[in-house]
């Protein structure tokens, strides 16, 4: 699937999609949510599809923020329908059921910072700078910083980037833990890839009751998160992967794993 500003390509296993808006710096607005959206569809519903890698087109931008002539005209009651549909987004990237790996290739500010956050994991280059500056608009963040910033980073720091608006480094946001990894800007694409490759080796029924595990235990006692561990663990012990994988570890080779 290739349109204007969403480019896909699967290979080995990875799907990835970029965002091709070079001119606003790849910036947020319906028309991209919209591509967005459809691109992680299709990555659900392929079996061919294990692990996805998001990025922006060119060197300065992962996704520089929301287009903000278009947030300009939203009033409250419209600002509500807006929202919903990029919460939509975000909501069905983070419970995509399939690792997703941001590759962070310049600006991820405001609604591309929360775009980011929605990954399963963040790589970014030496260069990149991410950042909520909402605040200097008058604004709050509106696709989830607020929340899924504070549960990655503590409330302490993610006040600091939300309250100050400015932006950091890739190194620090990597010291912060908003990042996994950084490299450098010539070999961002290689060590995403590498990374992308090893998650699509995995065994998907797994690598699909690990993310649930993890999301659905923010909201949850300790003791409901550790129930839905154990019923996980127990469901997948019925599976094939789950022969294949101890199988395979007994025979000191790699296991195949088919998703059943």
């Amino acid at each position: 699937m290739t349109h204007d500003i969403i480019h896909t390509r699967i290979s080995q296993d990875i799907q990835y999609i970029t965002i091709d808006r070079q001119d606003k710096l790849n910036a947020l607005n319906q028309a991209v949510i919209s591509g967005l959206m459809q691109a992680f569809q299709q990555a659900a519903q392929s079996p061919d599809v294990r692990c996805v890698v998001l990025t922006g087109a060119g060197n300065k931008a992962f996704v520089a923020g929301a287009d903000i002539a278009e947030i300009k005209t939203l009033t409250q009651e419209s600002a509500a329908a807006f929202l919903r549909k990029g919460n939509a987004l975000m909501s069905f990237i983070e419970n995509l059921g399939k690792p997703v790996v941001a590759a962070i290739n310049g600006f991820a500010l405001g609604g591309g910072c929360e775009l980011a956050l929605a990954c399963s994991l963040r790589v970014a280059s030496k260069t990149a700078q991410l950042g909520l500056p909402e605040v200097s608009l008058g604004l709050i963040p509106g696709y989830g910083a607020t929340q899924r910033l504070t549960r990655l980073i503590g409330q302490g720091r993610s006040l600091e980037m939300i309250l100050g608006g400015a932006m950091i480094s890739a190194d620090q946001a990597c010291e912060w833990g908003l990042v996994n990894q950084v490299a450098e800007a010539d070999e961002l694409e290689a060590v995403v890839e590498k990374l992308a490759a090893k998650l699509a080796r995995s065994a998907p029924l797994a690598v699909r009751a690990i993310l649930k595990t993890v999301n659905a235990g923010h909201d949850l006692e300790l003791a409901q998160g550790l129930a839905m561990e154990q019923a996980q663990f127990a469901q997948i012990c019925s599976t094939e992967d789950m022969q294949e994988g101890t199988s395979a570890f007994l025979e000191k080779r790699r296991p195949r794993f088919k998703g059943k």
